[in-house]
């Protein structure tokens, strides 16, 4: 056994068909663990097999941690933390941790008062708020929204009332196949003035970042397809609005 427990690794992923290579530092660390904890054994051992790991894929240790999963693979992570092993976390794309079921392995480190490490790399919240120009001082993620029209138009609703009071920009997500639903009501819901960035397929081939306000969006003929997509909005402030009127 050694002397000193592991520490959490978290381990960026490609979001898209041209996401930069990992740094040598970053890929250093990555092909020094043995131990990971993935959100997809098959894309992450592929990942892994991208990077020359030193040691032979089938050498490697994997467990599932993903939105269905329960406390038996988080334990089985503490098992090999508390054993000397360090253990890298690998979700589908992006950051691990942020609209990630690895938050969960995360969380129980720190309970456990584990080292938890964070290593450069992509996260397509981060970039579509930089590239955006709305407000990177003041702003929030969401995460989902609600399935259903009536209760997605409510909180769309309610993100723009906060985002004009406070004037903080909302990001949110969206599974790929209701890209066009929610682009849909958020053009009927938003009020016009009201700017949109729209992040469709970060890094993928055919990509973009782009923002408008909504009355130049409903001008446009848009079809974001099954790209993953994070969408961001910042209404006018409500002082701008009264001395326009």
């Amino acid at each position: 056994m050694k002397e000193k427990e592991g520490s959490v690794y978290l381990i960026p992923s490609p979001i898209g068909a041209e996401t930069p290579a990992l740094g040598a530092e970053v890929l250093e660390k990555v092909r020094a663990l043995q131990y990971f904890a993935v959100e997809e054994e098959r894309t992450a051992r592929r990942f892994l097999g991208e990077l020359g790991m030193p040691l032979p894929i089938a050498e490697l240790h994997f467990t599932t941690l993903n939105k269905d999963s329960n406390y038996e693979p988080i334990d089985r992570c503490i098992g090999w933390l508390r054993s000397g092993e360090s253990v890298g976390v690998i979700s589908e794309a992006g950051m691990p941790g942020i609209a990630d079921p690895g938050a969960q392995l995360v969380a129980r480190a720190h309970r456990e008062h584990i080292t938890v490490i964070p290593l450069v790399g992509a996260s397509s919240i981060l970039l579509t708020l930089a590239a955006s120009g709305l407000n990177g001082q003041n702003f929030a993620f969401l995460g989902y929204l609600p399935v259903k029209s009536d209760e997605r138009r409510a909180r769309i609703q309610q993100l723009e009332a906060r985002s004009r009071i406070e004037q903080q920009t909302q990001l949110f997500i969206e599974t790929p196949y209701r890209n066009d639903k929610m682009y849909a009501e958020l053009l009927s819901t938003l009020a016009a003035s009201t700017y949109l960035c729209i992040a469709n397929g970060v890094y993928w081939l055919g990509g973009s970042i782009r923002t408008l306000r909504v009355a130049e969006w409903r001008q446009q003929h848009v079809t974001l397809g099954k790209l993953p997509t994070v969408f961001a909005l910042l209404a006018e402030h409500s002082e701008k609005k009264d001395r326009k009127s």
